[in-house]
């Protein structure tokens, strides 16, 4: 951003203020980044924080999940580049070495928390909804809880398939969970603009049969006795699939009230 020492950044009992450590630009449209994380900072994976920059008479603040697992010394977040938005378009150009503001009380309902019991757990993403996932994958406690899980992600474009050779990889090299994601972690990506190998969008692949592949054990349809799925993306997908989920007998949760299902929507702006 080169303007780091332009706007002078000044902590609250709201935000403190962090360091960008790394960026990278996956396209001309998504980026991820990196910033330094306080001692005190504690989170549940799934979870989302605020991230701002100064604005005029107060920080310019959105919410963002929060990619990186729980137990990594800095945190990470996906951001889609918006070229008249508010915040992103002038996140988009952060360098290493500067300064935004984090959230002191990262939230949220993408926590295994709000679910049920289960034995099988979905985590259907559009976009940069991949976010809260990147980082449940990665907690040990996710395999205790569950025999299976499958991360879905659906894009346009092959290029917006952020952390794939990770995902695709099984999480191989992960200090803590790459020997259980072998055996219990899946990765569905779907482009639906450009020629890939799936195409289909979510709710078709749920339709179809197609997200219940060789990989996945138990039946090839989603049953609410024992799936639990965690929704994150498009405003319209999630509207969509929630819809479907009711249909079949799925109850959504929450922290006070855990279901069969819970969403959050991602980030714009």
């Amino acid at each position: 951003m080169s303007d780091r020492n332009a706007i002078p950044l000044a902590p609250s009992a709201a935000l403190t203020v962090e360091t960008v450590t790394s960026v990278r630009h996956w396209n001309e449209h998504l980026f991820s980044f990196t910033i330094t994380r306080p001692q005190s900072f504690r989170f549940r994976s799934g979870e989302f924080v605020m991230i701002g920059l100064p604005g005029e008479g107060r920080p310019l603040l959105r919410a963002y999940s929060i990619a990186s697992p729980a137990w990594a010394e800095e945190l990470e977040f996906l951001s889609i580049k918006v070229p008249d938005g508010p915040l992103t378009s002038r996140l988009q150009r952060i360098q290493p070495g500067d300064r935004l503001f984090l959230g002191r009380k990262p939230t949220g309902t993408l926590v295994t928390d709000a679910l049920l019991p289960g034995k099988r757990l979905f985590f259907l993403s559009t976009g940069t909804g991949l976010a809260p996932f990147l980082s449940l994958a990665r907690d040990p406690d996710v395999y205790e809880l569950f025999n299976q899980i499958l991360l879905v992600h659906s894009v346009r474009r092959v290029s917006d398939l952020a952390f794939r050779e990770d995902l695709e990889a099984q999480l191989a090299g992960d200090p803590l969970v790459q020997d259980q994601a072998l055996l219990q972690f899946s990765y569905l990506p779907t482009v639906t603009r450009e020629p890939f190998p799936t195409n289909q969008r979510i709710g078709t692949l749920i339709e179809s049969g197609a997200l219940f592949g060789p990989q996945m054990l138990g039946p090839k349809h989603l049953d609410p006795g024992t799936d639990r799925i965690m929704l994150c993306g498009s405003m319209e997908m999630i509207r969509d699939l929630s819809a479907t989920l009711d249909s079949l007998g799925f109850e959504e949760g929450s922290n006070s009230k855990p279901g069969q299902y819970v969403i959050e929507r991602a980030f714009v702006g």
